[in-house]
């Protein structure tokens, strides 16, 4: 992808919940992340459905029976997973639950549709978190980037 184009958002909604974040606010998180994170986006797929299809994809690629937020593919890894020059990927949301987390947390539904966006972007850039360490290290960026875009209320 040429250094000056935009990244291709993709952005589907196949659940039956609304989702509170617009293609334009998605579109200025995913440059504001590629350029903190020194990444190149080429192309993300953001995917929101409800929770059998969630579960579905857990099941059938991850071997996880159960609901879930947020699951993230990456496509353009090569031989060498440390290069963030072309990321491709997808990300599958799980609207219902998102919205059910929103509540849960006291946090308004649209921080938290944003903060889910933003900890699948920063899976697809090399994050990860199945350490305390590492969870903190990625709520610390999300709570970042929610300050940093505007849109944490």
């Amino acid at each position: 992808m040429d250094k000056d184009a935009s990244p291709i958002l993709q952005f589907f909604n196949e659940s039956d919940t609304e989702v509170p974040l617009s293609h334009t606010a998605a579109s200025k998180i995913l440059a504001l992340i590629a350029q903190m994170e020194a990444v190149n986006f080429e192309m993300v797929e953001l995917v929101y459905v409800d929770e059998a299809e969630i579960v579905r994809i857990n099941k059938e690629h991850l071997d996880r029976d159960y609901i879930t937020d947020i699951i993230s593919f990456r496509y353009d890894e090569g031989e060498n997973s440390s290069d963030n020059s072309a990321i491709e990927g997808t990300l599958f949301c799980c609207a219902p639950r998102i919205a059910e987390q929103a509540n849960e947390f006291g946090e308004p539904i649209e921080q938290e549709f944003q903060r889910i966006f933003i900890h699948g972007l920063l899976h697809l850039v090399g994050y990860d978190d199945s350490s305390k360490d590492e969870k903190q290290r990625m709520t610390d960026l999300e709570n970042k980037y929610l300050s940093l875009s505007g849109n944490n209320n």
